[in-house]
């Protein structure tokens, strides 16, 4: 028996990130009659219901669409999100409220919904649009235990999910795993590159750096040993691994991995901070 069992769920926006999670939350056993999109573009409505991901038919109406649920999940972009929310903050009774806007605290969020606190925010990332995301999750003091299970349970529908104590740490959330996809991309792009300068063809450099990230991935997760240790293993002394990790340390690569991440949490910071304003 699911936590989510007979729960309304209502999506404000339907875009790809809440495509996402209904799709993650129907595959996880949620009877999709429980699930509502409400979206002003018809054309978002109608690729939903091509889609099959709701049998609920979407709506233009998201005043409607909260009045009826348990669950509000807020899909919107944070620039529009004043505007969008002002349209039925006052039909919230005791529902649960989940944001997944980058960037938009819960204490701005609350004031936009006229003081209302039930709120947890979510920084997804695009993995969760095949199952395989990682969400950190933050709540307001007012969040109740069964309520951050429900949270738990939208959210981990489309992957890992890691509850912080801190809203601070959101940015820290976003360095390491929303903004991270990236980052693996950008990594298997130089890897490709740096095969096809060796002589491989882009198919076959393609098709092996992806699934040497994957496998090194899973191994990782499924190891009880520390990356560093998995690392030393594969390692031989004097050996080829040695040679390219040498030539990594020489550059300062994790130097230059942190610094990035800096980047990346410095710039949710701002972020934030302009919304704010």
């Amino acid at each position: 028996m699911s936590v989510l069992d007979n729960k309304k769920i209502s999506f404000i926006g339907g875009g790809n990130m809440a495509q996402a999670l209904i799709s993650g939350l129907v595959s996880c056993g949620v009877k999709p009659n429980l699930i509502t999109v409400a979206d002003p573009s018809s054309e978002a409505r109608e690729q939903l219901s091509a889609k099959g991901l709701n049998t609920v038919d979407p709506t233009a109406d998201a005043k409607a669409a909260v009045i009826d649920a348990d669950i509000v999940v807020l899909a919107v972009k944070p620039q529009v999100m004043k505007a969008v929310v002002s349209s039925f903050a006052d039909a919230l009774d005791n529902q649960l409220v989940i944001s997944v806007a980058a960037g938009l605290s819960t204490e701005l969020l609350s004031d936009m919904l006229g003081g209302y606190d039930n709120i947890v925010r979510a920084m997804p990332n695009t993995p969760a649009m095949i199952q395989m995301g990682a969400t950190g999750l933050y709540g307001t003091d007012d969040i109740s235990a069964e309520q951050k299970q429900l949270a738990t349970a939208v959210m981990e529908a489309s992957g890992l999910v890691m509850w912080v104590e801190d809203e601070a740490h959101m940015h820290a959330v976003t360095a390491v795993s929303g903004s991270a996809p990236a980052y693996m991309f950008y990594i298997i792009e130089a890897m490709v590159d740096g095969a096809v300068a060796l002589g491989l063809d882009k198919e076959q450099a393609s098709a092996l750096a992806m699934q040497t990230m994957l496998g090194a991935a899973k191994m990782a997760m499924g190891s009880e040993d520390a990356p560093s240790e998995l690392r030393r293993k594969v390692t031989s002394p004097n050996g080829t691994t040695q040679a390219a990790i040498e030539s990594m340390q020489a550059n300062n690569i994790d130097r230059q991995i942190g610094e990035a991440m800096q980047a990346c949490y410095d710039r949710s910071q701002a972020l934030s901070e302009e919304m704010s304003k």
